[in-house]
C-alpha cells in the first residue's frame, strides 16, 4: 500500500527536475516526455484512480496536495498532472464498461477535458449520441488517448468520454502563461458516443454517477462542484511556494545593484516575504480544512447542503486569490533581474496569473455567489 507521505515524498524528488526543465516545458508548449514518464513512473496520476484499475484508491484530495508540490518545481506541469490525475477520479464515475475500455491497456492512461458546452450538441442516436462541436482550454490534451468533453444533450447537459481518433486537436495554444500546459481546441465532427461512455453532468453534480454502485468508496460519494475545482487551485499554491522561495534565496545570495550591500538586510524584503507566506500557509490550510471535511462527509455518506457547497466554491476561488497576491507581493521586489526567461520568478508571475482566469475559481462570481446565498437569495445550481 502506497501512502500519502509517500506519494509526497515523490513528488518533492521531482522538483528539482522539474525546475531545470521548466523554460524547456515553456518552448516546447506542452510538458516534457521525461517529465510525464516521471509521474506515471512515480504512480502521481494513480493516486485517486480505483484499485480495481491499477490505481492507488488514496482520498481524492492527495492530489492537490501532489499538485502543490509539484507546482515549486514548473507550474505547466503540476497544472497538467493535476488535471490529469482529476481525470482518473471522473472516470471511476463512469459505467463499468466504459472504464473497461479507459483502462484496457494500461493504467496510466492520460485524458485532457474541456467543460465549455457552447459550441457543442449530442444528438440522440440508437445505442448513444452523435457529438459534434468545437471546445477550447484542453490541458495536456497531446499527451492524452482521450478527451472528456461536456456538451450539450437532448435533456441536458452530458459528459462525453471519446477515444483519441474520434476527435481533431487545433494547436491555438499562443499565450502569455502556463505556456507549457498545451492547452489546445478539441473539434468534434459528428462522432458517435455509445450510452455507456456519456454520464448527466447533474448526475456528476449530485453524487449519483453509475461509478458509484461499482466502487462506493468515498470518492465516488463527492457531488463534483464541492471538490473538482480544488484541481485548478492547488497547482497556483505551488506556484506561490515556488515564488516564496526563489524570493529567499536572492534574499540569501542577492546584493543590491547600487550599493553592492547583501539583500539579507533590506527590512521591505523581509515584510514582504513574511506576508506572502503567511498568504501561501493560509491558502494550502483553507485547502486542507475543505478536503478534510469533504472527505469526512463522504466517508459518512453524508451530502453538503447548499451553504457549505457555497463556502467550498468561495474557497477555492480564495485559495487561487490568496497564492496570487502572495506571487505578486514578491514579484513587485525582484527588481529588473525578476525579468529575464532564466529567472523562476517571472514564470511563476505569470503561470499563477493564468491558472488564476479560470472561470473555476473565479473570484467574483464565486464571492458574488456564497453572499447570495447568505442573504437568503436562490443559488445559482450551474455553480453549486
Amino acid at each position: 500500500m502506497t501512502t500519502r507521505e509517500e506519494l509526497l515524498e515523490r513528488a518533492s524528488a521531482m522538483v528539482p527536475a522539474l525546475q531545470a526543465g521548466a523554460l524547456d516545458t515553456e518552448k516546447r508548449r506542452q510538458p516534457l516526455p521525461e517529465n510525464i514518464a516521471a509521474l506515471q513512473a512515480a504512480h502521481l496520476i494513480r493516486a485517486a484512480q480505483p484499485e480495481r484499475y491499477g490505481g492507488l484508491g488514496l482520498d481524492f484530495d492527495v492530489v492537490f496536495e501532489v499538485a502543490a508540490e509539484l507546482g515549486r518545481g514548473c507550474g505547466s506541469t503540476a497544472w497538467c498532472y493535476s488535471i490529469w490525475a482529476s481525470h482518473n477520479w471522473l472516470l471511476a464515475l463512469f459505467p463499468e464498461a466504459a472504464q473497461d475500455e479507459y483502462w484496457a491497456d494500461t493504467p496510466d492512461t492520460l485524458s485532457s477535458t474541456s467543460f465549455n458546452p457552447a459550441r457543442s450538441q449530442a444528438t440522440a442516436a440508437p445505442g448513444g449520441y452523435r457529438l459534434s462541436g468545437h471546445w477550447d482550454f484542453s490541458s495536456g490534451s497531446d499527451a492524452a488517448a482521450w478527451a472528456l468533453l461536456i456538451a450539450n444533450g437532448p435533456e441536458g447537459l452530458l459528459m462525453l468520454l471519446l477515444p483519441r481518433p474520434d476527435y481533431t486537436i487545433l494547436d491555438t495554444w499562443f499565450v502569455s502563461g502556463l505556456k507549457g500546459t498545451g492547452s489546445k481546441d478539441i473539434v468534434v465532427d459528428d462522432a458517435f458516443v455509445p450510452e455507456h461512455r456519456a454520464v448527466p453532468v447533474k448526475d456528476l453534480r449530485e453524487a449519483t454517477a453509475p461509478g458509484r454502485k461499482l466502487h462506493d468508496t468515498p470518492n465516488q460519494r463527492i457531488p463534483q462542484q464541492c471538490i473538482l475545482p480544488f484541481t485548478l487551485a492547488s497547482p497556483i499554491i505551488g506556484m506561490a511556494r515556488g515564488a516564496v522561495e526563489t524570493f529567499e534565496e536572492r534574499l540569501r545570495h542577492g546584493a543590491s545593484a547600487r550599493e553592492s550591500s547583501p539583500l539579507s538586510g533590506v527590512a521591505s524584503y523581509h515584510l514582504r516575504l513574511g506576508e506572502a507566506a503567511a498568504e501561501v500557509w493560509a491558502a494550502q490550510a483553507i485547502l486542507r480544512q475543505d478536503c478534510q471535511e469533504i472527505m469526512a462527509r463522504a466517508r459518512r455518506d453524508e451530502q453538503p447542503s447548499i451553504d457549505d457547497r457555497a463556502r467550498y466554491r468561495r474557497d477555492q476561488a480564495y485559495v487561487a486569490r490568496l497564492s496570487v497576491r502572495a506571487v505578486d507581493r514578491l514579484f513587485e521586489a525582484s527588481g529588473g533581474h525578476g525579468l529575464f526567461d532564466a529567472n523562476a520568478m517571472q514564470r511563476f508571475h505569470r503561470d499563477a496569473h493564468a491558472a488564476a482566469h479560470h472561470v473555476g475559481i473565479a473570484w467574483d462570481v464565486m464571492a458574488e455567489q456564497y453572499g447570495r446565498i447568505r442573504a437568503g437569495l436562490e443559488p445559482d445550481l450551474r455553480i453549486v
